[in-house]
């Protein structure tokens, strides 16, 4: 009876001191191949919500941490080593950063990445205001009505996170839809607030 309990104490070692996964070969190829390191991402984003249309959003998702755990396989996630060094020595304005994250989803069938970006630094004004370094005037035009339809949510007790901007199957671009095309169409991953009726949804 002693052996047999030591024994399955030992074998219960061994799973708790296992990594929880280790990256398949696709993964760890592509990690080098786009500078990728593992990083933690800071409450904030987790816990908000997301767009996935950067022009014209007609949803918010979320949380991030719900559509984290609504994965299949298993996860981790990556920030390119250049934008962990921005992190870490921030521009000297004090000004908010936004930053890019890679979730990656590592499956036997491929390795696909779910790009974000950490926005939950930001109010909507500032959202916009950081596009201004892009597109100059054009911005308001461009973005002016869905920083609006964000200062409503906001103010009505949504939490933003940042932007679902890209979804990538084994480094290549998925073709012929947006990504929140994709969660509602392919994922069945269902939004919890509609921009353009500045209204909760499933209520």
């Amino acid at each position: 009876m002693l052996r047999t309990t030591t024994i399955s104490a030992c074998l219960l070692l061994l799973v708790l001191l296992s990594p929880a996964h280790a990256a398949s070969e696709k993964a760890q190829e592509l990690r080098k191949a786009d500078g990728l390191v593992a990083f933690t991402p800071p409450d904030a984003f987790l816990a908000g919500l997301f767009i996935a249309d950067e022009m014209e959003p007609q949803f918010l998702f979320g949380t991030v941490k719900d559509f984290l755990a609504s994965r299949k396989c298993p996860t981790t996630w990556l920030i390119e080593e250049g934008e962990k060094a921005r992190i870490d020595k921030p521009a000297g304005s004090g000004g908010p950063l936004e930053y890019t994250l890679y979730l990656e989803e590592d499956c036997p069938t491929g390795v696909v990445h779910y790009v974000f970006v950490d926005q939950s630094a930001m109010t909507p004004q500032q959202w916009i205001e950081w596009r201004k370094q892009f597109h100059k005037n054009k911005a308001e035009g461009e973005y002016g009505a869905t920083r609006e339809r964000l200062e409503k949510a906001v103010a009505g007790g949504s939490k933003m996170g940042g932007e679902l901007r890209f979804i990538m199957v084994n480094g290549q671009l998925g073709q012929g839809k947006t990504p929140e095309q994709a969660l509602c169409q392919d994922m069945n991953f269902k939004p919890c607030y509609d921009l353009k009726q500045g209204a909760k949804l499933g209520q």
